[in-house]
């Protein structure tokens, strides 16, 4: 028994509360740059899939492979890791995450390729699986900011990322955002190694925490929600700049930020209202599944704007809504609860990769954005059949 007060004294004690926010906001850079890695493929699809000659819903397997890997590690890297520090692993993931795109700069072929994206995967879900547990114990008390600050980083990562990539590919080449976002993980990595305290690992972590959130039946229908919601956006995420051009391509660009734009002032309202978490969380995918229903049957630049900054409005409400969600359904097993969270979203993109990108193939851009919008629908319900505690 005393060792076990010990070993939680050590970890409400890691380090000195923050007081700052460096440390999350440092965190959050670390979203910011792996988000940006893993979506690059969304902003030089066609010019990439051309140059490694594979087409481009073939090509939008750069992101699904990414997310498979993911859908492995986010579970699994606490129970390899149990009692390894937290800071220690996460400025390892980001390291792991720059030797990923540089080999995606360099790659030869689609395999090569493909070999380092799975790598990414590794990095990514690993960081997000021990971001939030490490920034609510610097910052402790304070998890909606810590929520809001990791999500804001995903929206910035969208905002920024994926149009400069779009900007960089057609000026230099696709080869070139990724060498830009190699040099952004190690950036992240330096700041975060400076400015992160010592994070140890929570006594109970790896086996015993993620059974207990297994067992957990209300989690995980709400994981089966959050897998749904991510199906719906991410059968069509990859292929958003095909889905633009369908209707015209002089404002992709500008469009792509838009979508960013929208998702930014999104993830800042999800965090204004996470006191009232069971209507975000089920409000967020019905108004995403109307934002990809708005944007499938736009015959005009207007209405197709309208579509692309409520769907991003709207999506990125979901990472804070959910993250929040699953850590006041099971708050003594946060890390795996997350970890879960991370699971579902990295499976859905990984379904909805290879499903939006065999209906694009067979029939169009507008496919996989109606079946997302039915899947974002769902989820949403489901959502909202669900209790969250007081």
């Amino acid at each position: 028994m005393s060792s076990q007060i010990s070993d939680r004294r050590s970890v409400e004690g890691a380090g000195a509360p923050a007081t700052t926010l460096l440390p999350v906001i440092a965190l959050a850079s670390g979203t910011t740059a792996l988000v940006t890695s893993e979506f690059l493929p969304a902003g030089v699809l066609p010019t990439m899939a051309s140059d490694i000659g594979v087409s481009d819903g073939v090509a939008g397997l750069a992101i699904a492979v990414t997310a498979i890997a993911g859908a492995v590690t986010a579970p699994t890297v606490a129970l390899v890791l149990p009692r390894t520090s937290r800071r220690t692993v996460l400025v390892a993931l980001l390291a792991a995450g720059a030797v990923a795109n540089l080999a995606v700069s360099l790659a030869p072929d689609f395999a090569v390729l493909l070999l380092g994206r799975l790598l990414l995967g590794i990095a990514l879900a690993g960081f997000w699986s021990f971001a939030f547990g490490a920034g609510t114990t610097v910052l402790p008390g304070r998890p909606r900011v810590v929520s809001t600050a990791l999500a804001f980083g995903v929206s910035l990562a969208t905002a920024l990322g994926v149009p400069l990539a779009a900007l960089v590919g057609n000026g230099v080449g696709w080869r070139a955002a990724f060498a830009g976002a190699t040099a952004i993980c190690v950036l992240a990595a330096v700041w975060l190694a400076c400015v992160l305290p010592p994070v140890p690992a929570h006594p109970s972590a790896g086996l015993p925490m993620l059974r207990r959130a297994v067992g957990n039946r209300r989690l995980m229908a709400g994981i089966g929600c959050v897998g749904l919601v991510a199906f719906g956006n991410f059968a069509s995420y990859p292929y958003i700049r095909l889905a633009i051009e369908r209707v015209g391509s002089q404002h992709t660009t500008w469009l792509l930020v838009a979508w960013g734009l929208g998702g930014m002032a999104g993830n800042v309202l999800a965090g204004a209202f996470a006191a009232r978490l069971r209507l975000l969380a089920a409000a967020a995918p019905v108004l995403l599944g109307a934002g990809l229903l708005v944007t499938a049957v736009a015959g005009s630049s207007s209405l197709l704007a309208i579509g692309i900054v409520l769907w991003g409005f709207a999506f990125n409400m979901v990472p804070v809504a959910t993250q929040l969600w699953v850590s006041r359904v099971e708050p003594d097993s946060v890390e795996s609860a997350v970890s879960l969270q991370v699971t579902a979203f990295q499976v859905a993109i990984t379904a909805g990769a290879v499903v939006g990108g065999a209906l694009l193939d067979a029939r169009g851009a507008q496919f996989p954005l109606l079946l997302g919008a039915v899947a974002a629908l769902a989820g949403g319900i489901g959502f909202g059949l669900l209790r969250v505690p007081a």
